[in-house]
């Protein structure tokens, strides 16, 4: 039995404070982005079938997009440092720094010891939304990606077209390797166009219909070579289930694209992480 304080309430209202202030954050210069990316030329692109995933490349000081093309549908997107696959996407800290959802100015961070800027958010067809009254919002990096083991435990059988297994084969087929080999690669993801949150009152992750639509997209500027792996999740838009053969589902799209010569002068990718390593030793 649960004995409650006399002082719980004012327990309760003690004051939050925001765990990491990011006044001292570097910043993207999104005004230089901004006049890059009015004259781009598109050099490559690449077709997410449903239910699958592939992979692309993007090399530093390009940008890429993933648009919606036939229909409403959400994606799940890893990335890598080309040139280092152990440098990768934190989804962890990206939350820890900039919320629970990002949008245009709002950067994807690298793991350990790199923590640097992988992508920046340079233009978002739906940062119109916002949060909406369910606490909903959209581009989340709060949910992991939907994977065969927690459908093993939840619904029990050996579902195989989960984010997770989409983004594994990809890898596999790229790295010309085993899935065993190339499954530890795979890592929680940016959920592009997914509109999640937590519910008020059991903290219960959530889904809901994504409002995304054909010709909408998220692009992004790479501040380093890029590696990239996305997966047109099972559940389409996600407005009933994440794992399914029946959910109505879509491609998606991803782009890739440079600027003009000299569009990002004064630019340069940025550096590693400046902590020495030495953790107090």
């Amino acid at each position: 039995m649960i004995t409650m304080p006399d002082d719980a309430e004012a327990r309760r209202a003690v004051k939050p404070v925001i765990c990491y202030p990011v006044e001292t954050l570097p910043q993207p210069d999104m005004a230089l982005l901004t006049g890059a990316r009015q004259d781009l030329r598109k050099t490559d692109e690449v077709l997410v079938e449903p239910r699958d995933a592939a992979t692309f490349a993007v090399p530093a000081g390009h940008f890429f997009r993933i648009t919606s093309v036939e229909g409403s549908q959400v994606g799940d997107l890893n990335l890598w440092n080309a040139n280092d696959l152990n440098e990768r996407f934190y989804s962890g800290k990206t939350r820890a720094l900039h919320g629970t959802h990002i949008t245009t100015g709002e950067r994807m961070w690298s793991s350990f010891p790199g923590m640097r800027p992988m992508a920046t958010i340079s233009h978002d067809t739906l940062g119109w939304y916002g949060i909406d009254a369910y606490g909903g919002s959209v581009h989340d990096v709060i949910g992991t990606r939907c994977d065969p083991y927690t459908h093993n435990l939840l619904k029990g059988g050996q579902y195989h077209h989960c984010c997770h297994s989409n983004l594994t084969r990809a890898m596999a087929a790229h790295l010309g390797v085993p899935v065993q080999e190339a499954e530890p690669l795979v890592h929680d993801v940016l959920n592009v166009f997914m509109c999640t949150g937590f519910t008020r009152d059991t903290g219960q992750y959530f889904m809901k219909a994504s409002p995304v639509r054909p010709g909408d997209y998220l692009e992004f500027f790479a501040e380093m070579d890029l590696l990239g792996a996305l997966s047109a999740c099972p559940g389409g838009d996600c407005s009933a289930e994440h794992s399914s053969d029946v959910a109505a589902c879509y491609p998606l799209l991803v782009e890739v694209f440079a600027p003009k010569d000299g569009a990002l002068d004064g630019w340069t990718p940025p550096p590693i992480n400046g902590y020495d390593r030495s953790h107090g030793v």
